[in-house]
């Protein structure tokens, strides 16, 4: 759990020091192993828009691959998670989870909150990320004034491109599921309110660098699922740019907000 209690999950982790550094290992599930290199994907894919991000690598243990990203807290700093800031404030019933969030941020002196979350909620688009809970987002705050300094990087991104479905269905584009504030991506794009700031000719050329981070797998992800990533990932860049060209937003939309109670349930 240490060095900070926000790194809990069901995957197998664990923390090192590297040349005087603190790293976070993560492996992923079989029989796919896939979620470090989805991260690294993710990763890169963020560094070409321009956000904010922790970056990640692959290491090799005993046979196993783990993503590899180094802390992005220290000794003065602190993680605390988008879960933690709205319990904290009572949700009006004609406010969705989304306003909650933005008015949450706001409070405590991120005034960009709407764009950060704009970049998110794209990446998390583009990379069927199924598992973006309360608490794998959040501000960095001052350990000691308690001052919250900027909207965290993005992390945490390995639940995505189908991770644990057949070829097929990646391919399809079946089961994908999504959180925090709807329950389906083509739902929750729509909370996006710009899309200017995205090259989408950057994304389209994105394509050979996914090929070359899957081809280092040893094996673990053959061709066909590759292509299926690939051509899944082509399809969601497809409508996103029409989305963007036709700017719809719903920004406030309450119905179907999901009214579970996040909290109990973002660790599953």
């Amino acid at each position: 759990m240490g060095p900070d209690n926000t790194s809990d999950g069901y995957l197998k982790k664990q923390w090192k020091t590297q040349n005087g550094k603190r790293y976070l290992f993560k492996n992923g599930t079989k029989p796919f192993k896939q979620q470090p290199f989805n991260e690294v994907i993710a990763s890169r894919l963020m560094e070409r828009l321009g956000i904010g991000h922790v970056d990640y690598m692959i290491q090799w243990q005993d046979g196993e691959p783990f993503s590899v990203c180094e802390d992005f807290v220290n000794r003065d700093t602190e993680l605390v998670t988008a879960w933690r800031l709205m319990s904290d404030v009572k949700k009006p019933n004609n406010k969705s989870q989304y306003q909650h969030c933005v008015n949450c941020f706001c409070e405590i002196g991120i005034t960009d909150i709407k764009q950060k979350l704009n970049e998110m909620l794209v990446v998390d688009f583009l990379i069927a990320n199924e598992d973006r809970h309360f608490n794998n987002f959040g501000a960095i705050r001052d350990a000691e004034t308690l001052k919250y300094l900027k909207f965290a990087p993005i992390f945490d991104n390995g639940t995505a491109f189908g991770y644990d479905l057949l070829a097929g269905s990646i391919k399809a584009g079946v089961n994908i599921v999504c959180k925090p504030f709807k329950e389906k991506h083509t739902e929750q794009i729509k909370l996006v309110d710009s899309f200017e700031w995205i090259s989408f000719e950057k994304l389209r050329l994105f394509n050979n660098e996914i090929y070359q981070i899957l081809a280092e797998t040893n094996g673990l992800i053959d061709k066909e699922r590759a292509d299926a990533i690939v051509y899944a990932y082509n399809k969601r860049v497809d409508y996103l740019e029409k989305l963007a060209l036709s700017q719809v937003s719903v920004i406030d939309n309450t119905k179907d907000d999901i009214e579970e109670d996040v909290a109990e349930t973002y660790n599953n």
